[in-house]
């Protein structure tokens, strides 16, 4: 799961960051108005953390640009501004919760999930497709009913994939997802292709129903077989 933290407190972005990545999310970070419209309007996120109150500008104005690009609707308001005109105009634009500072980790994780399970698992904590099942909180997979072993990147990768079953995944967005702001590190891309040819071959062995398929020179498709 791809995060973006936009938030100008770096002790609780930090804080925030730390304990996400725990969970092994994908997470990258704004500090300030202009960075998170730049971001929002390039990246796609399973989730966005909004403060309301950021240097140059605010996050209501963003979630009004959330809503015109039609991705308001996996946004958390974090603010410390408890007042109900913003709960009631953050979630009139589509907000999908409201959280007061201070807060427990353990809470906005939970939210966090929620988020996840509404918009993108219709309510579930897992994928099913044929014979493969992902479950998103264990991050495990099991085939057949067998339990087969995936690394980060490759449950982050099978995960995205099963998310746009048979539609055409660029190596660009692919590498946007699973990387975020680390992107150079999937140098030429390199990195993906062994990544999705450790992924193919363990779901091969597992006689999985699905494929893989390469679209020469674009990227790749999840395919029923």
């Amino acid at each position: 799961m791809k995060i973006l933290i936009i938030e100008d407190e770096k002790d609780l972005q930090n804080t925030l960051v730390e304990s996400l990545l725990k969970e092994q999310y994908i997470i990258e970070t704004a500090d300030d108005f202009q960075t998170a419209i730049e971001k929002i309007s390039v990246y796609d996120y399973d989730c966005i953390l909004l403060d309301i109150m950021l240097p140059g500008g605010s996050g209501l104005d963003i979630l009004q640009k959330l809503k015109t690009l039609g991705k308001s609707e996996n946004v958390i308001i974090i603010s410390a501004n408890n007042s109900i005109d913003d709960k009631v105009n953050g979630l009139a634009l589509g907000a999908d919760d409201y959280l007061t500072k201070p807060f427990h980790i353990a809470e906005l994780t939970a939210r966090i999930k929620a988020v996840f399970r509404r918009n993108n698992l219709q309510g579930k904590n897992s994928i099913t497709l044929t014979n493969l099942t992902l479950n998103i909180n264990d991050r495990t997979l099991t085939i057949n009913g067998e339990m087969v072993h995936l690394n980060r990147k490759e449950f982050h990768i099978l995960n995205y994939f099963l998310l746009n079953k048979n539609r055409l995944i660029t190596k660009t967005a692919l590498a946007e997802y699973v990387w975020g702001d680390q992107i150079d590190q999937a140098d030429n891309f390199d990195f993906i292709y062994y990544q999705i040819k450790n992924l193919r071959k363990k779901l091969q062995q597992h006689e999985a129903q699905v494929n893989i398929t390469s679209v020469y020179g674009v990227g790749y498709k999840l395919i029923e077989q």
